[in-house]
């Protein structure tokens, strides 16, 4: 859903909305067209979403239904279900569905501004970079700041260093994606330096930013997370209209009378702030930011900028994943970020290999 705001202040006739889209007027000077069939899309995302929360929720070594599983939601049921559902695996759905959202919304606004379905901020070095940082602080480098904070720094420092070495061509193009893997590539060896000079405890302490993990997060974080994804979300709606001027070349966009550079800046902006927090809570959970935009295009049947299509269908698959590496070898866990990255592997092969003669969204 992505509505497009016409300011249409010395409207004095009645505007007809074209087919498929509801105009919603705020005032008499703001008017969003909203399309219907993205509404319906998303109402439909939500469902499936909630109905895989409640399963996640019920699903484990004990077993609890979905009727039990709503009634404790609403603080009924049996003290034992109340502690396994609101204490232990709520905490972690939620930071499921949060960094979920937020690696998909940031993959959606990265692949839009490199117009190159695979420029997302793993493939760019913006979560490596910020799990480099992460663990830097982790580890206990000289530095007390928290590993939050540093995740977030990470993730600055990689898009200003990749948007500086690709030079004149900005966020165009395959020379942005190289340099992105460059950086990326060393903040990796980075972090794997790092850990090599520490001991194995404090090296175990810091494995979970590693590999990309939901086992007990802090809650805290999970709480500034889902208010960074709620408030970027916002943002990306009120900026929609102008991002979605993006994927064209910028003689068409500064044609049209837009700043590219100052969009192009609101978009790095919340792409750093997502996947900065996002990475802080989860450490680099691979491949969700190019999965998740994916599915929501496939939904739609048309290669757009889908925000919140895209930030459900994210969500979603982080829970499903996070459910399949606590069930699949029971009582053994698989970190999310490797179950993602073993179903995104082959995904990320099957579009290089079915249209590897498309390069731009």
């Amino acid at each position: 859903m992505i509505p497009n705001r016409l300011f249409m202040p010395n409207a004095t006739q009645e505007t007809v909305p074209p087919n498929g889209y509801k105009l919603l007027t705020l005032g008499h000077k703001v008017r969003i067209l909203i399309e219907k069939k993205a509404v319906v899309r998303n109402i439909w995302l939500v469902l499936i979403l909630l109905l895989s929360c409640v399963m996640t929720l019920g699903i484990g070594t004990m077993m609890i239904s979905p009727k039990e599983v709503i009634a404790v939601v609403f603080g009924h049921g049996s003290p034992m279900s109340q502690f396994i559902v609101q204490d232990l695996r709520l905490p972690r759905l939620l930071a499921a569905v949060f960094t979920g959202a937020a690696f998909s919304l940031a993959g959606c606004l990265m692949q839009t501004m490199a117009r190159n379905r695979l420029a997302t901020p793993g493939i760019i070095g913006i979560d490596n970079a910020a799990m480099a940082f992460a663990v830097s602080s982790v580890v206990g480098m000289g530095l007390s700041i928290a590993p939050s904070a540093m995740a977030l720094a990470g993730a600055a420092t990689a898009t200003a260093l990749a948007f500086g070495l690709a030079g004149g061509s900005g966020t165009r193009g395959y020379r942005f994606i190289v340099a992105g893997i460059g950086i990326g590539a060393i903040a990796g060896a980075v972090t794997q330096l790092l850990l090599s000079q520490v001991s194995i405890d404090v090296a175990n302490s810091a494995y979970p930013w590693t590999v990309g993990s939901l086992s007990a997060r802090d809650p805290f974080m999970v709480h500034i997370l889902g208010a960074g994804v709620a408030v970027c979300l916002v943002a990306c709606l009120v900026f929609a209209s102008q991002f979605a001027l993006l994927p064209f070349s910028d003689q068409v966009i500064t044609g049209l009378g837009a700043n590219i550079k100052y969009i192009r800046i609101i978009a790095l902006v919340l792409c750093i702030t997502l996947t900065g927090l996002a990475v802080s809570v989860a450490g680099p959970v691979g491949l969700v930011a190019l999965v998740g935009p994916e599915i929501a295009r496939v939904l739609a049947r048309y290669r757009g900028i889908l925000l919140v299509s895209s930030a459900l269908t994210g969500a979603l698959v982080m829970v499903i994943a996070d459910l399949v590496g606590r069930t699949i070898l029971s009582p053994i866990e698989l970190p999310v970020g490797i179950v993602t990255a073993v179903v995104g592997g082959p995904y990320l092969i099957w579009i290089l290999i079915k249209r590897s003669s498309r390069s731009s969204l």
